[in-house]
């Protein structure tokens, strides 16, 4: 939280930000509304695509706990980054009984087939937009900007092996014996290969595609929210969306401060204002951060009633 308070500062810092209302007072609803239904629609995706990654384990968990665990694990992640993941396994365990360990697991092979899906997204994007991405690259590292980068990168290194180190204490905690240690690696390998046992391999692969389409839809709508990027190109927009996506990787608070810093920089090689993508980047990053914690308290609220029933 700090990182990411002290990068929107420095982005920030001489900014006018009565552009923001204005911007704010001219917005179109409509499209953003219809924005929020494409972010919903990728968390929903995302919980049934677990579930099918769970079914090679013997386990089939219902469809509702795997969406709200998905809603609770990003709200989780705006509290403290990359949680998420942890939280919605324990969710599982504890309301549909599927072992801590080889939930886990299957996020992991989640999470590689997600970095595969970026890495192809962000061949296109670049190759289509090269002159634009090359631009981008030349002005992040100069007038500046280099100390930021550099900045950056130390701040990302000593805070993901300070998230992983907490990550590791729990686990370890949670298994005290070195006995049940074995046994978690065990489950957890087992969890790894589960999409190698998967029968469904054409769903998953459609709804992997449906979850980045979703994704981009979710962030390309918003550019008709406000006459200033309505006229950017679907292409831009990729590159735009790509950008911000490896941003996030940053440990902030739903990529805070980076997430800003790309999509800004990128918005004004397209000739948008400063002030523009300022304001652009502000009202759409947390309005979105509004939504996915709305969601989080949304799932809580549902598990709960389901704990009452039972």
């Amino acid at each position: 939280m700090l990182l990411g308070a002290l990068i929107l500062y420095w982005i920030y810092r001489n900014f006018d930000f009565d552009k923001v209302v204005e911007a704010l007072c001219t917005m179109n609803l409509w499209w953003f509304w219809l924005s929020c239904v494409f972010g919903v629609l990728s968390h929903a995706i995302r919980g049934w695509r677990w579930r099918l990654t769970l079914a090679p384990l013997g386990y089939r968990p219902d469809k509702a706990d795997c969406v709200n665990s998905v809603f609770i694990a990003y709200a989780a992640n705006l509290v403290v980054p990359r949680v998420g993941e942890v939280s919605r396994c324990i969710v599982l365990e504890r309301y549909d009984k599927v072992p801590f360990a080889q939930s886990l697991g299957t996020l992991v092979s989640e999470r590689f087939i997600d970095t595969i899906m970026v890495v192809l997204i962000t061949l296109v994007a670049v190759l289509s937009q090269w002159s634009v991405f090359q631009a981008f690259l030349l002005e992040a590292g100069a007038s500046g900007k280099g100390v930021f980068s550099s900045m950056g990168r130390i701040s990302v290194t000593v805070l993901s092996v300070a998230a992983l180190s907490v990550v590791m204490f729990f686990i370890l905690r949670k298994l005290s014996l070195w006995a049940r240690i074995k046994s978690f690696i065990g489950r957890f390998v087992e969890g790894l290969m589960s999409l190698a046992k998967m029968n469904n391999v054409w769903l998953f692969v459609l709804e992997t595609v449906g979850i980045w389409f979703c994704y981009f839809m979710q962030f390309y709508l918003c550019f008709f929210c406000f006459d200033f990027s309505s006229e950017l190109s679907v292409w831009a927009a990729l590159l735009l969306f790509v950008a911000g996506s490896v941003a996030v990787v940053v440990p902030t608070p739903n990529g805070a401060g980076p997430w800003h810093f790309a999509v800004m920089s990128i918005m004004m090689l397209y000739g948008v204002s400063s002030a523009d993508a300022g304001a652009f980047a502000l009202i759409v990053h947390s309005l979105q951060t509004l939504l996915v914690a709305l969601l989080g308290i949304i799932g809580l609220v549902l598990l709960q009633f389901k704990k009452r029933r039972s």
